[in-house]
């Protein structure tokens, strides 16, 4: 988005300044896609499925803010993990609709895993 000073004109400055995500799952970077799927599956292989869809669906409005956690504990986090992936997992967190993204790819990974019966 181009402020007025870059040439983008005051009014179309002014018609997104308070944009926001569209409603719905965000779309995630390739990069992002691959941490948040091995994260659910991760949660589905240790059987995790119903906790983390509550912690999910409950801390839904905190989300940002636990983006912005992830962040500020990056540093550490660092030692014990890629810190490219943690930055990336971050900044999708920051999104709007990373939250039904999370909840759609755990329960489509339950499912596989109900269709393969283990």
């Amino acid at each position: 988005m181009r402020t007025p000073a870059e040439g983008g004109g005051i009014r179309h400055w002014l018609k997104h300044a308070f944009a926001v995500d569209p409603p719905g799952p965000a779309e995630p970077t390739e990069e992002q896609r691959r941490i948040a799927d091995r994260l659910c599956q991760l949660i589905v292989r240790r059987r995790l499925t119903s906790p983390a869809l509550l912690y999910l669906e409950v801390g839904r409005p905190l989300n940002y803010v636990g983006a912005q956690v992830l962040h500020f504990f990056r540093p550490i986090l660092t030692a014990l993990f890629d810190a490219r992936g943690c930055e990336e997992f971050a900044s999708f967190l920051e999104r709007r609709g990373s939250v039904d993204y999370l909840v759609a790819r755990i329960e489509y990974f339950e499912d596989e895993r109900g269709r393969r019966g283990s």
